[in-house]
């Protein structure tokens, strides 16, 4: 007995420090605040639209800003500066989120690559970065709770020493059994952002009109208008809309006491309009993606290759059903709807089979959808490659006061707009004020931002559209309420938040017993035709492709499911917007041209509408139908000989196993 309680108490001190120690690890690297988690499920009574899209044509109109360009930058200054109780206007040539902005990674990163590059080389300028990183990343995901959240990514390790470098292991193969055993010891699982990038715009968009901007896309800028002492004090823009519908567009001033370029990399492009002989500041580097089929990636984990063949960072993640792949980071010419290289595509995936399993083979025509964006980085005269640029951010004010908001990523867009808000208050000697009748954007009174909109820059609390009554669980009241689909319902809450509840009103019934509501305007995935109507009434949509790339993610994540959906789309639209016949082949040969920038094969962009109702495009056979779907079997549930204990797999007491 006395053996007994001598082993007991040095055996209670060991569990003990072990369970201490391990709940302050825990509680160090766990993912916080989830958002979402505790939310009320609240129906958005009331919430039953946007303000007006009224084109600023009042000349004697005076706004406190102009800002050209609603990208993630544009949208958020918009949003920022409505906030403080300033009169702004917001103009767009294509669409929100139409370039940079729709085509990243889909990350709200903390900027683990920069962190490396802080450590090794003293460069407390990427610590600074790093740290700014982490902070609105918080901000991000509180804000935006129902179109981002916390996703871990996996880092395979080659040699055991990392593994203390980087934290911890985990049993790799058994989360990812798709890759490749050879020369890997173990892996690490961090967790960073993600997010669905051009809703958030919209979104941004929204919340900015709600409060009060004026917000028009479609609007070009043809030159900006100086007052007699060469001070910027407005722009002369014309609606493209009017074009698409075969009348003459007419050329009319919007006048500003400042305004703000935000236009990523056509930003260069209005310097030039202030001043023909400025210096170019953005250096333009192509970002490539590719999309593949579900399959190739766990449900919810990703997984990162931080050294490529060439030194490159290359992520693999699980984003709406499907797989991204990407990036490249080469050098490029600014253009409008870039189409990526084969070459680049290639290259991508032959990355991807370094570190798959050899019995899994990806092929080019696994590739679903790619497309290139053009990167805004800031030039460095002592660079020579764009991937040492840091992707940090310049506000640069030209003599006759045109402010130029410059780089920066997705997770610091609002970190951006508020010091480009404050620079504009101080230069244009601008006078914030109190917001005493701030809008019920939650709609309804039972939520409250918790926001004190006192004239300073509050964006890190103001909550944005379709958030205030999300939760995890909202899918389930959708579905009880509507009758729809449980992948339907999923998407719904996630893409739309409590806003879910009037897009699946718009919905039509199917006359089945079940689903009663949601017509599929493609059968592999679950965008339904209430989005269409949801996106032409309240968010601002205007084209095809406003719909099938900005609203709904359909031409990003499948380009020829894409092609099919569009005669549903613009019927949809045509009966809400009132569209002759000519406007509607418009819209026709305008989005079959843009999903050729998605990837959509050279086979089909001949394609006729009638050969797409005819049925001429199905897919051939059960297996290109496969190929095609977002309902395979995710990579975490794959019955293969990776699994542990199968022939082939990791043997027992192998260094992965332990």
């Amino acid at each position: 007995m006395a053996f007994r309680q001598r082993l007991a108490k040095p055996l209670l001190y060991t569990i003990g420090a072990t369970t201490v120690g391990g709940g302050i690890l825990y509680y160090t690297y766990r993912p916080r605040n989830i958002p979402g988690a505790d939310s009320a499920v609240v129906p958005p009574f009331g919430a039953d639209g946007a303000p007006s899209t009224a084109t600023p044509q009042n000349e004697d109109d005076v706004y406190d800003l102009l800002v050209i360009g609603a990208g993630a930058t544009g949208a958020g200054v918009a949003l920022d500066a409505a906030t403080r109780g300033l009169k702004v206007a917001v103009v767009e040539r294509d669409d929100f989120s139409s370039g940079t902005s729709s085509k990243s990674t889909k990350l709200v990163h903390g900027g683990v690559r920069y962190l490396e590059k802080a450590v090794w080389e003293l460069d407390y300028n990427q610590y600074a970065l790093v740290k700014e990183a982490l902070r609105e990343r918080k901000y991000f995901l509180d804000t935006a709770p129902h179109l981002s959240s916390w996703l871990p990514i996996m880092l395979p390790l080659d040699k055991w020493w990392k593994a203390p470098y980087y934290w911890a292991g985990v049993r790799l193969w058994m989360l990812f059994p798709m890759l490749k055993k050879d020369n890997l010891v173990g892996a690490l699982v961090y967790y960073d952002g993600a997010h669905n990038d051009s809703r958030m715009n919209v979104s941004l968009a929204m919340t900015a009109a709600l409060y009060g901007s004026t917000v028009v896309n479609h609007l070009e800028v043809t030159g900006l208008e100086k007052d007699a002492n060469g001070k910027l004090c407005g722009a002369t823009v014309r609606d493209l809309l009017e074009e698409k519908d075969g009348k003459t567009s007419k050329e009319f001033k919007i006048r500003a006491r400042g305004v703000i370029n935000a236009t990523g990399p056509f930003c260069d492009s209005i310097r030039k309009m202030d001043d023909q002989g400025v210096k170019e500041i953005v250096a333009p580097s192509s970002g490539v993606h590719v999309i593949l089929p579900g399959y190739y990636s766990p449900q919810k984990m990703g997984l990162i290759d931080p050294k490529t063949s060439d030194g490159r960072v290359i992520f693999f993640l699980p984003w709406q059903g499907n797989t991204i792949a990407g990036t490249t980071d080469s050098p490029t010419k600014i253009s409008y709807n870039p189409v990526a290289s084969e070459e680049e595509i290639d290259w991508i995936l032959s990355e991807i089979r370094r570190y798959l399993a050899p019995d899994i083979n990806v092929r080019r025509g696994d590739v679903l959808a790619a497309w290139s964006g053009i990167r805004p980085l800031v030039k460095d005269p002592n660079a020579k490659n764009t991937e040492s640029l840091v992707r940090n951010h310049l506000i640069n004010i030209s003599p006759s006061g045109l402010l130029t908001c410059a780089g920066g990523k997705w997770t610091t867009y609002r970190q951006m707009a508020e010091e480009c808000v404050d620079e504009a208050i101080s230069e244009f000697k601008l006078q914030t004020k109190p917001v005493r009748n701030a809008p019920d954007v939650s709609g309804t009174q039972l939520h409250d931002d918790g926001a004190h909109l006192n004239g300073s820059c509050q964006t890190h609390q103001v909550k944005l559209v379709g958030a205030h009554g999300f939760s995890k669980t909202l899918f389930i009241n959708l579905i009880q309420h509507f009758g729809l689909e449980t992948d339907v319902a999923k998407h719904l809450t996630e893409n739309y938040g409590d806003r879910a509840w009037t897009v699946a009103s718009l919905s039509s019934p199917t006359e089945q017993r079940f689903p009663v509501r949601g017509e599929k305007i493609s059968p592999l995935y679950p965008f339904i035709d209430g989005e269409v109507r949801y996106a032409v009434r309240h968010e601002y949509a205007q084209t095809a492709v406003d719909v099938l790339a900005r609203r709904t993610r359909l031409a990003f994540l499948n380009a020829q499911a894409a092609l099919e959906a569009t005669p549903r789309v613009i019927d949809i639209m045509a009966g809400e917007l009132g569209w002759s016949s000519k406007r509607k082949e418009t819209e026709w040969t305008d989005t079959v041209k843009f999903l050729e920038s998605m990837g959509l094969p050279k086979s089909k962009l001949s394609a006729t509408r009638k050969e797409v109702e005819s049925g001429k495009l199905e897919f051939k056979d059960s297996v290109e139908y496969k190929m095609y779907s977002r309902h395979d079997q995710p990579g975490d549930e794959l019955e293969s000989d990776l699994r542990f204990g199968n022939k082939g797999g990791l043997k027992s007491g192998s260094p992965a196993e332990k």
